[in-house]
């Protein structure tokens, strides 16, 4: 089991990047949840897997294809027992 909190940086908000997230999380099987930051970038956090959530990560450096990701910094989290992927405001 791993977990992570990572932030988004660049063109990610007004880009549908928060659902695409949750739709890759899902398939992934990775619980968690991402929200808009204050400052324009977006924040996420993920348990499961450690390949799963290392995969969420990865495609997290891309984003959906309007997206343009500058920057993704990555650190370990306590794994909080979330249970579904879920998209914060």
């Amino acid at each position: 089991m791993k977990a992570v909190q990572a932030r988004v940086t660049g063109r990610v908000q007004g880009v549908s990047f928060r659902w695409c997230t949750q739709e890759q999380a899902q398939r992934l099987g990775v619980a968690g949840w991402v929200r808009n930051e204050p400052d324009g970038s977006v924040l996420l956090h993920a348990e499961g897997d450690d390949d799963a959530v290392d995969a969420l990560v990865a495609w997290c450096r891309t984003g959906p294809s309007m997206a343009r990701v500058t920057d993704v910094a990555v650190r370990d989290a306590a794994p909080s027992g979330a249970t579904s992927f879920d998209v914060g405001y």
